[in-house]
């Protein structure tokens, strides 16, 4: 028999904030059972899996941080727009460590629930927007996505990791690595003889 009040939306909920405090990777049916104060078995009949579980979270936080930057870039361009979004990208990593670690983690999701989330959709849309006011066209479109997933994933998995330990504080690095994709944005090179594929 389902408990009453206990939900998909629920679960899912539950489980991404385990994840924020303890690591995605480290999250169990058993652990999201005891923070919902169910028996584990109840759980299977608003997931399939863990796996399945996962998968959930990575399309909640998608659909989170993809609010969140649209909401930052609102009627923005250029640097703006691109200082604006980079800055909504790190602070929900900040924020959300594990619901953020879903995002970038390859996870099997179920066809049907990806086709009926907006999150990752609209979070191309917003990504290839901001860069078509840099005069991009394809194949460069991707390329500059490649590049700045690259930077701001790279940037804020260092710093979770501690990894800048010297004395110049990341938040000036941060400000300069953005000014440095402004400048390359703006002189994007041309393609060179038969690369276009």
């Amino acid at each position: 028999m389902v408990r009453a009040g206990l939900t998909r939306e629920r679960v899912t909920s539950a489980a991404a904030e385990l994840a924020d405090e303890i690591g995605l990777d480290r999250v169990t049916m058993a652990q999201v059972a005891r923070r919902l104060g169910v028996k584990d078995a109840s759980l299977y009949s608003h997931v399939r899996s863990l796996e399945d579980l996962r998968g959930r979270i990575a399309l909640l936080a998608a659909d989170e941080k993809t609010i969140r930057i649209a909401e930052a870039t609102a009627g923005l361009s250029g640097k703006d727009a691109l200082v604006a979004f980079a800055g909504a990208w790190r602070e929900y990593a900040h924020r959300h460590p594990g619901r953020y670690a879903a995002t970038q983690t390859p996870i099997p999701i179920d066809p049907e629930l990806a086709a009926s989330a907006p999150g990752p959709r609209r979070a191309v849309e917003l990504t290839y927007g901001m860069l078509r006011g840099y005069g991009l066209a394809e194949p460069d479109l991707t390329d500059a996505v490649r590049l700045l997933r690259s930077t701001f994933h790279g940037f804020v998995a260092l710093e979770a990791a501690g990894g800048f330990a010297h004395a110049r504080s990341p938040q000036a690095s941060w400000v300069r690595a953005l000014d440095a994709l402004h400048t390359l944005l703006e002189n994007w090179p041309p393609l060179r003889d038969g690369d276009s594929s």
